[in-house]
């Protein structure tokens, strides 16, 4: 089993939990987070500076069996991609184990 991380802009949230969705992987988890990236430049509204360094995007985090990892990946690169600076990364680990509390499953029972 692999644990997939995810940090994407928010603007794609929707379209990226659609496609993974699509693909029957109908379970993980998210949160709103801030961030701090290579981007230093600001932006100016109204005569305004705004500082960008603190980027506003959503952290979503997948446990998948083996077999589903490429297609987790390479929907979320499909999907998340506007082709800018600060589209967000994907970090993945292996997890030695997982478990269903309700029933007791573990393994890929437990994920599923």
């Amino acid at each position: 089993m692999k644990k997939v991380e995810a940090i994407i802009r928010k603007s794609k949230f929707d379209e990226v939990k659609k496609a993974l969705h699509q693909i029957e992987v109908n379970f993980f988890s998210y949160w709103d987070v801030t961030g701090v990236g290579n981007e230093k430049q600001g932006h100016v509204y109204r005569g305004i500076s705004y500082s960008t360094s603190d980027i506003q995007r959503r952290y979503l985090v997948i446990v998948v069996s083996d077999d589903f990892l490429d297609r987790t990946v390479s929907t979320i690169l499909e999907t998340a991609s506007t082709g800018n600076v600060g589209d967000g990364k994907i970090f993945i680990s292996d997890v030695i184990d997982a478990y269903r509390i309700r029933t007791k499953e573990n393994g890929h029972s437990g994920i599923n």
